[in-house]
């Protein structure tokens, strides 16, 4: 993960064993998306993410908990303000240590919907209740459980519209849940599902995050594509794709066309009944990218104002991961010097 939420994404690193960080055991084949999950896991020492039922207690908090739990949020920023503290030997502002808190919670559970449809061309669907995470000082552990996923036509299981997953695949009687497969017809309907299910997954964390952040929600939405962007980057490169990366989320949030005659205007509802699915039902599907930001910004910065470790500067190549984000974090008010090179405060003049 990055070491702030403001600095560019850290060059890539190779995959590497420490004492802290031991290969993963294999992956249960009947789970769904957890070689993705296996391979992510084995590849960086900061992020760890076991196919399991969400544990509690011991510092673990769900999405749910998360999204409904209004202290959560408190408690998770506190950790930021403290880390900021440490960091900058001055306080954060309190909306400053909510959006590092934002972006670190967005930046490794985006990565359980981007990683799969990166690796293996599926999409999980989870919702609160499915995702679990824990913060370290240096790392972040999840657990996941995806009950359904979307796939390609050609994808093994699209074959039947459900699959069996044993929950104790050890166990002498082992616990069976089915799970759903729901078939894409292209990779254009497959992007617009993953972002309709990551959409639909962060909205209740960015409304809930919202009063710490005190941003509304078009400023909230650019800090997520950010996160989004910049994990994905980032995993691509310690995969060895980084500019595979680049591109799929280039195509991923590139702006819709100009709207075609036979959608319907955002501010009134369509005629007619919906299809039996379309992402951002009800109704059409939105405009692409929508809800997130359009564009991955992946346009040479401009140098920043005091070099973050990583950032292009003077007539240097930029760094593989350089990118105009869509927001800015606000480093500044703590680190003037930490300014990003891609901050919009620099790209926009």
């Amino acid at each position: 993960m990055t070491a702030s939420s403001t600095r560019p994404v850290p060059a890539p690193s190779a995959p590497r064993t420490t004492e802290a960080h031991t290969p993963a055991a294999a992956p249960d084949p009947t789970t769904p998306c957890a070689p993705s999950y296996h391979r992510l896991t084995g590849l960086t020492p900061t992020l760890s993410v076991r196919c399991a039922p969400p544990p509690s207690g011991d510092g673990w908090l769900t999405a749910a908990d998360l999204a409904e739990r209004p202290a959560a949020v408190r408690d998770l920023v506190a950790v930021d303000a403290r880390q900021g503290l440490a960091r900058y030997g001055r306080p954060l502002r309190p909306d400053v240590a909510a959006g590092f808190g934002l972006h670190r919670a967005v930046w490794p559970l985006s990565l359980l919907f981007t990683v799969p449809w990166f690796l293996e061309r599926r999409v999980p669907l989870l919702g609160p209740g499915d995702v679990a995470l824990r913060r370290g000082n240096a790392a972040v552990e999840l657990t996941v459980r995806p009950a359904a996923f979307v796939c390609l036509p050609d994808d093994p299981a699209a074959a039947s519209p459900a699959t069996a997953a044993a929950t104790a695949p050890a166990a002498r009687t082992a616990a069976v849940r089915t799970v759903a497969v729901r078939t894409a017809p292209d990779e254009t309907a497959l992007a617009a599902e993953l972002r309709c299910a990551l959409g639909a997954f962060l909205d209740p964390l960015l409304a809930a995050f919202r009063p710490q952040v005190r941003r509304g929600p078009r400023v909230l939405w650019a800090m997520a594509t950010d996160a989004v962007v910049e994990g994905l980057c980032y995993a691509g490169g310690l995969l060895g794709e980084p500019e595979r990366a680049r591109a799929e989320l280039s195509a991923l949030l590139a702006p819709d066309d100009p709207a075609p005659a036979d959608r319907a205007p955002a501010d009134r509802a369509p005629a007619g009944p919906a299809p039996a699915h379309a992402p951002g039902a009800p109704g059409r599907p939105a405009p692409a990218p929508a809800p997130f930001t359009p564009g991955a910004g992946f346009a040479t910065p401009a140098p920043g104002r005091g070099g973050a470790p990583g950032a292009p500067s003077g007539g240097g190549a930029p760094d593989a991961t350089a990118r105009a984000r869509a927001s800015c974090c606000l480093v500044y008010t703590a680190a003037p010097e930490d300014m990003c090179a891609g901050c919009p405060r620099v790209t926009r003049g």
